[in-house]
């Protein structure tokens, strides 16, 4: 068994196409046809159904396709430990982010880059399942999520911080003078929110229910940018999280005001595979990760913009 044939068959499975596969591998098609046949006849098992055209992987291909990611993962590994020990640490950091904590990834790839120069990061902007699977096919390095997530299988977490909620409302709103805002009093505010696809969203939607009340906005967007894209003018008012504080500030003439409910929301943090030797990039971002001190800039940034608002 050559590591040619495995990476054959993982862009196989990944294109679902023998012609896109073999393009994507530089090799012609019968040459990727003739390594994954001779695959199947070392292994002594069926790896592709084939008919007229690809039509997916036999049960035992599942099995050998799982192994296939799991070899190639450990000899990039081996790669990237030799070359650390050669060069000092380099290669590129793939890492996958849930859409809300966006924001907040900076304050780890930004010190993470200070330290190691010669390191690129790819940052993907993923949902929960495809945080889960990019982890499962060692698709993905490290992951920056919601640690509560049922799907969430076979890794190791590292707690980052935790999400908490405030209302920004035009500084003429109704609500912009109080101390504290219930989430009720925010659900009968003109509202643009995040759409019930987003973890974020589904967790407000269960804090306005713990209040008695829904949420109905009048815009609903799938990313943070769209969301603070509608704040400006003095019509909208949002319930955010405090991370993207870090990023997006509070929009003129908008003002921040506490949301009476938990002190603590869902924690974020991050997701590696389970399994040794964990590859040295990911470990050094770990690294990063817990001497980066995120919640509590996080919490001193809440405070700061906490405090203008009680002198404005």
């Amino acid at each position: 068994m050559l590591l040619r044939q495995l990476e054959y068959l993982v862009a196989l499975a990944r294109e679902r196409h023998f012609a896109r596969a073999a393009a994507a591998c530089h090799v012609s098609q019968p040459s990727l046809s003739a390594a994954v046949r001779r695959l199947e006849h070392e292994l002594h098992v069926p790896i592709v159904r084939r008919g007229r055209r690809y039509e997916g992987l036999t049960p035992e291909g599942e099995v050998v396709l799982a192994w296939a990611h799991r070899i190639l993962a450990e000899r990039d590994a081996l790669r990237q430990e030799l070359s650390t020990l050669r060069d000092g640490l380099t290669g590129t950091l793939r890492l996958g982010v849930v859409p809300t904590a966006l924001p907040a990834a900076t304050l780890l790839t930004t010190p993470f880059c200070d330290r190691h120069p010669h390191v690129r990061v790819s940052v993907e902007s993923l949902s929960s399942a495809d945080i889960t699977q990019g982890l499962t096919a060692f698709e993905l390095d490290v992951a920056m999520t919601y640690l509560d997530d049922d799907t969430l299988r076979q890794v190791r977490r590292f707690p980052l911080y935790e999400e908490r909620y405030v209302l920004l409302t035009p500084v003429e709103g109704p609500l912009a003078q109080v101390a504290r805002a219930r989430w009720a009093q925010a659900a009968a505010l003109p509202l643009c929110l995040l759409n019930p696809r987003m973890r974020n969203r589904r967790i407000m939607d269960a804090c306005f229910a713990a209040d008695g009340a829904t949420a109905e906005p009048a815009i609903e967007t799938d990313s943070v940018a769209g969301l603070y894209a509608h704040l400006p003018g003095g019509r909208w008012s949002s319930v955010i999280s405090h991370a993207w504080l870090h990023l997006f500030g509070v929009p003129e003439g908008m003002r921040v005001v506490p949301l009476e409910g938990p002190a603590h929301g869902p924690r974020v943090g991050l997701v590696v595979a389970n399994g040794e030797p964990r590859p040295v990039l990911a470990d050094a971002f770990l690294t990063v990760g817990r001497e980066a001190g995120v919640r509590g800039a996080l919490d001193e940034l809440l405070h700061t913009y906490l405090s203008a608002a009680d002198v404005g």
